[in-house]
């Protein structure tokens, strides 16, 4: 299950993650995250011990979504050795979330 982060935790949970990360940024009223919620969370299992799956609800962290210049959700940041290597915006595929996450490894 896809762990969530906010204002408080993101730098240590996220930043100081030794595993690459990808950070799902989402709100509950969006519906494209919703579409995408499902997909997160079988990343989520699929790579339990290789990389780590968080969820930052933009609503509730807006201090993260500011820092990180998020305008549009749903937007997936990956993370690798505490800085952005990668970004989504929008409701894609799960293969597309895969082979960027895929390339951190």
């Amino acid at each position: 299950m896809a762990l969530a982060v906010n204002d408080s935790n993101f730098d240590e949970v996220v930043i100081k993650s030794e595993k690459p990360v990808l950070v799902d940024f989402w709100a509950e009223w969006c519906g494209p995250c919703r579409m995408i919620a499902p997909i997160i969370e079988e990343i989520s299992n699929e790579y339990s011990g290789r990389a780590l799956v968080v969820k930052c609800d933009v609503d509730n962290s807006p201090g993260v979504a500011a820092i990180y210049g998020i305008r549009n959700i749903p937007t997936i940041l990956y993370f690798k050795e505490g800085k952005v290597a990668d970004k989504q915006v929008g409701a894609v595929p799960k293969n597309n979330f895969v082979s960027k996450l895929n390339a951190l490894l």
